[in-house]
């Protein structure tokens, strides 16, 4: 396993480069890709990152670099896995409630479209016909994940064409001649059990005998990363072995070799983030005793939007005497990002820590209250560099017209 950054490198970046900062840790995303690699070497896999997680175009580039494929939500995410010198055929567009506009926009830019709602796969059709390959999103109506803001494959999702319209679809394809190559599905984030996946496989390979120039199977993501102290991951290595037997049963069954796609975010860059704060007052009050830092869901909203738990560490008085403190940001909202946390003594002008930081941090921060955002640090090969700047006022102006 990837070891964490030491409390005094962090220390020393925060000295450096100021805070709030974001610091990323490129062996741990190496590590976890070679996980997963090795996890599924006996099925014919190919590994998408979801970089809806993080986009930084220097992130993309290195995973690029480590030889994965890329999964998009937007036409802009596309731009910049292209930028980041992602070939074409390795950019999974999987769009949600977009106006028909954007699909032609990825068609032009000759990449993997994946289409999630009837509408816009007869209005495909009705364009392309056959000329162009898509894969279809279906819902397979499984409630799964850590948190109902994060599960999309339940009845009441918004994500993807219920498996129960397959006749509809059907109808589409035939009469507009669709080329089907993929079909896909995603459940949620932080499933624990793989039998989540196997039972959407067996769910995906039913509808796979319904589409005659099938390629893949794309089973989304999910896999679980540890928050809290103790906490375990999805078992890949299980899940591995599970997917490739169930593949080759599939192929024997009915001679289709087909590839499996997964897009793991979260599980790619989760652990190898940080966000390091100040603290800016100790303030006790008759309840509690809370530290207020510079920084709040501007920055990292996680907490207040799905009551994720982040491990924090004082890193500027690690064997100071533990007290008990709660932990809030410095914006004009209730942005609690901690409740009763033990830590060791906490003084004004300490650091804190948060670990697990790199998956929707950054990626979800915006400018409320007119707070500027971080900056954000990479560590490669030992040596770390500035990946965005921090910003300044005049940025909170760009765009706006004077």
């Amino acid at each position: 396993m990837t070891n964490h950054l030491s409390h005094q490198q962090l220390n020393e970046l925060a000295n450096q480069y100021g805070t709030p900062l974001y610091v990323y840790q490129s062996d741990s995303i190496k590590h976890q890709y070679e996980k997963l690699t090795h996890a599924f070497r006996n099925c014919n896999a190919k590994i998408f990152y979801a970089c809806k997680s993080l986009t930084n175009v220097n992130i993309l580039r290195y995973l690029h670099k480590l030889g994965a494929s890329l999964d998009c939500v937007s036409i802009n995410e596309v731009k910049l896995g292209l930028l980041a010198g992602f070939d074409k055929s390795n950019i999974l567009y999987t769009p949600n409630c977009v106006d028909f506009e954007e699909i032609l926009a990825a068609k032009e830019l000759s990449v993997n479209i994946n289409i999630d709602n009837i509408s816009i796969l007869e209005q495909f059709g009705n364009k392309f016909g056959n000329s162009y390959p898509i894969c279809i999103r279906l819902n397979p109506h499984i409630l799964a994940g850590g948190n109902y803001k994060i599960s999309t494959g339940h009845i009441d999702s918004k994500f993807g064409i219920s498996i129960h319209q397959l006749r509809h679809i059907e109808r589409i394809v035939k009469a507009t001649d669709l080329h089907v190559e993929g079909i896909h599905m995603h459940t949620g984030s932080e499933i624990k059990d793989i039998n989540v996946f196997l039972e959407g496989l067996e769910v995906m390979f039913s509808m796979a005998t319904h589409f005659p120039h099938l390629k893949y199977i794309d089973l989304g993501s999910g896999f679980k990363v540890p928050y809290q102290p103790g906490e375990k991951e999805t078992d890949v290595n299980l899940l591995g072995e599970k997917v490739a037997e169930a593949f080759k049963n599939f192929e024997a069954e009915t001679g289709k070799n087909l590839q499996v796609w997964f897009e793991p975010g979260k599980y790619l860059v989760s652990q190898c983030g940080y966000l390091i704060v100040k603290a800016n007052v100790i303030k006790q009050t008759t309840s509690a005793v809370f530290v207020g830092v510079d920084s709040g869901f501007n920055h990292l909203i996680r907490p207040m939007m799905y009551d994720a738990y982040h491990h924090i560490e004082n890193v500027s008085n690690s064997f100071g005497t533990s007290r008990i403190y709660t932990i809030v940001g410095n914006i004009c909202e209730t942005d609690t990002f901690a409740w009763d946390r033990p830590l060791p003594e906490v003084r004004e002008g300490d650091y804190l820590a948060f670990y697990n930081a790199g998956a929707y941090g950054f990626e979800m921060s915006s400018n409320f209250n007119s707070r500027l955002k971080p900056a954000e640090i990479m560590i490669e090969e030992g040596d770390a560099r500035i990946i965005r700047r921090r910003e300044v006022f005049e940025d909170l102006l760009r765009g706006q017209e004077l």
